[in-house]
């Protein structure tokens, strides 16, 4: 599997080259990748999961039981569960985060595909998510799997990060552009 030597050098990439090593050996991409999809959901919509992650006060054999009964409750494929095991025996949890994320751009270079991170001030729907990843894949040239997330702050309009290229078509960029020129 083809890695970047940026992920590489990271404690989190490491674990990621692994387990994407793992599921490939195991036919398993896919699935381990819809697992860490739902575990990146409930990290952001669990407070209680979070705290679980981030606490360093919670013991080895504490953390390896509960992720043990989360990955089972959430229906995780047993790669996953099995790797959440690993980073709790470890106390390496916190780095889950930044784990998904580094096996999420191994995949998309698994797939030929780029990955885009994408702000927008509400949630985009499936629809708007198709399209802007239409019009991606013409700016880029291939296929692009977009990760969206919401920040209120941009007030309107996309912030798209490929790589090392930003498209920045906010409205809050828009105003200060505007109020920066208006000072002259």
């Amino acid at each position: 599997m083809e890695t970047s030597g940026s992920i590489q050098a990271s404690l989190s990439g490491r674990y990621a080259v692994a387990l994407c090593e793992l599921a490939r050996d195991g036919k398993a991409l896919d699935a381990v990748g819809e697992s860490l999809a739902a575990l990146k959901t409930a990290l952001a919509e669990s407070s209680e999961f979070k705290a679980l992650v981030v606490s360093p006060l919670v013991s080895r054999d504490a953390a390896t039981k509960t992720v043990a009964a989360v990955a089972q409750s959430m229906g995780l494929d047993t790669l996953t569960g099995n790797f959440l095991g690993v980073l709790a025996q470890n106390r390496r949890l916190a780095q889950l985060p930044a784990v998904i994320r580094a096996y999420e751009t191994l995949l998309s270079n698994h797939r030929g595909e780029a990955r885009a991170e994408v702000v927008s001030a509400h949630k985009l729907t499936a629809t708007q998510i198709t399209a802007l990843q239409k019009s991606l894949k013409a700016r880029v040239g291939r296929d692009v799997a977009v990760d969206a997330k919401v920040d209120p702050a941009t007030l309107g309009g996309l912030v798209a990060k490929i790589g090392n290229q930003m498209i920045d078509s906010s409205i809050r960029t828009r105003l200060n552009t505007l109020a920066h020129a208006m000072k002259g």
